[in-house]
């Protein structure tokens, strides 16, 4: 079998520009093609169970961002909450991994690897002089089922690679034990995985999915990281709306079927989805069920696509069921928890009579789904002395130069910054007012972007303290901004509570008057 030995894009592919050592591959745009719609009984769904679910999600995991519920092929139930929306699409982390296994199901299908073929095989050119002699072992197979032999999970190592040589570094690297014999979660063989699919195909992973699975299921907008040498990144760095995941978990429980037509072959569909590696002993543990093709057994039953901080596709292939969830939580193991203990009880085998007074209490729950906004006042008496005054901040981890905030109109304006330049946020008072930023580009903590939506809501929290939420919501996260003021002094605090690995989650600023007009 010839390979490609190249890892080159085309201008096509790539978004002119490289940030802070990443780059976003382009937005494309195809006509969406919408899940069809049904009224959850006529699917055999019970309205007042799906309340419930949502309900008891609301009230033990902070927080959901979306939700949406198929059976039998059809939407029974969706929602989003505030400032989130339908359109929004939302950064996947760990769920990508399944997509790159889906991707190297395609090119199975097409010839160009098998899962049997050893891992150096793909990279002659890259081959170390003296690798690991495990390595020489390695198949794709064990990247697909997370028993590639290390000791720890070698993305740090890659992350860390002189130069940005992620796939140098990973095939350079110590294996600790023989290939396929154990299980350790290795996000690095997730990512090898996408570098060998771009191998064996000449293009990334998202180009190679495009006429296979994207424009088929009408998947109209996936923005998906790269790496500095230019391999999607297989680890963590897609980004989908709720439907278009619901839509992925759909064309699974149809075993690789959409319109009529097989796109995967059922047997992939069927070996990804099964236990291919052992991975605990804990019959209550939500990560010990066994592992596939890089996809969770529930232990509720079915399978799914994990991602951290709460992204799910639950496919239930016993109820004819689908479930996608966007959030923003540390608290994974609760929400599965809080799926399997209700969702079940709702379907049932035929349709149920229609029941008007629970079908309208779930869609008035469902439309009016919300997050918090800033409690608060939402005006102080020294609105007029500190609006537009700027404050120069001590050096900080942020990089934030200086801040100020414009009170003269009807929403207040925050006003940051950094290397990057100035930035305008405007805040909405007891509401969320969505915007585009390109003000703290990391966020996502996968790869830098220039652009990306945001939603603020602010209050006074007293007369001096003005408190502002940014919600970056094409992510999980919310960045509150207090700012205390104190005569010529600012006490600025950032928190970010809930974040994925070691980014920042509190940091305190102070900062001094400057001249106005310097801002």
């Amino acid at each position: 079998m010839r390979r490609l030995g190249i890892f080159s894009l085309s201008a096509m592919n790539v978004r002119r520009g490289l940030v802070a050592g990443c780059v976003l591959t382009a937005i494309v745009r195809v006509p969406a093609a919408p899940l069809p719609r049904s009224a959850p009984e006529a699917q055999g769904v019970d309205s007042a169970g799906v309340l419930a679910l949502v309900g008891a999600l609301e009230a033990r995991v902070h927080f959901v961002h979306s939700v949406m519920l198929l059976r039998h092929g059809q939407v029974v139930a969706e929602g989003w909450w505030s400032p989130y929306a339908p359109d929004d699409v939302h950064i996947l982390y760990s769920v990508t991994k399944t997509f790159v296994s889906t991707a190297v199901g395609f090119a199975a299908q097409e010839g160009k690897l098998s899962v049997d073929d050893k891992v150096l095989s793909f990279f002659p050119d890259l081959d170390p002089a003296h690798p690991a002699p495990q390595m020489l072992n390695m198949r794709v197979r064990d990247l697909l089922r997370m028993s590639t032999g290390h000791e720890h999970d070698s993305i740090p190592l890659l992350r860390a690679s002189p130069g940005g040589a992620w796939t140098r570094a990973f095939l350079a690297a110590a294996v600790e034990f023989k290939p396929g014999t154990h299980f350790l979660y290795d996000s690095g063989g997730a990512y090898m995985l996408a570098a060998i699919v771009q191998r064996v195909t000449g293009m990334t992973v998202e180009a190679y999915l495009e006429p296979r699975l994207f424009q088929p299921l009408g998947i109209r907008r996936h923005p998906w990281g790269l790496s500095p040498e230019g391999v999607d990144l297989g680890d963590g760095g897609l980004s989908l709306r709720t439907e278009d995941l619901a839509k992925f978990g759909q064309f699974y429980l149809q075993r690789g079927m959409w319109n009529g037509r097989q796109l995967l072959a059922q047997r992939w569909i069927d070996a990804a989805s099964s236990l291919q590696t052992s991975n605990g002993s804990d019959p209550n543990g939500n990560w010990d069920q066994g592992y596939g093709y890089l996809i969770w057994l529930n232990k509720g039953g079915g399978y799914r696509a994990d991602g951290a901080l709460g992204q799910f596709c639950f496919v239930f292939p016993a109820y004819d069921a689908v479930l996608a969830v966007t959030s923003g939580t540390s608290d994974l193991a609760g929400l599965m928890d809080t799926v399997w203990k209700f969702l079940p009880p709702a379907f049932h085998y035929v349709p149920l009579p229609p029941n008007g007074a629970a079908r309208e209490a779930l869609r008035r729950k469902l439309s009016s789904l919300a997050l918090p906004v800033q409690a608060g006042a939402s005006a102080s008496p020294r609105e007029a002395a500190l609006s537009l005054q700027p404050f120069r901040l001590e050096p900080n981890e942020r990089g934030l130069r200086s801040v100020a905030i414009d009170f003269s109109g009807a929403e207040p304006v925050v006003l940051l910054e950094d290397a990057g330049g100035r930035h305008a946020i405007r805040c909405g008072l007891g509401k969320w007012l969505r915007g585009r930023t390109d003000f703290y580009p990391r966020i996502s903590d996968m790869w830098a972007q220039k652009d990306s939506g945001i939603a603020a809501c602010a209050a006074w929290a007293d007369p001096d303290t003005f408190v502002a939420q940014l919600c970056f919501d094409e992510t999980p996260y919310i960045l509150t901004c207090r700012f205390h003021f104190e005569g010529s002094r600012l006490d600025l605090s950032l928190d970010n509570p809930i974040r994925w690995e070691t980014a920042l989650r509190h940091l305190e600023i102070r900062g001094e008057a400057a001249p106005r007009g310097q801002l």
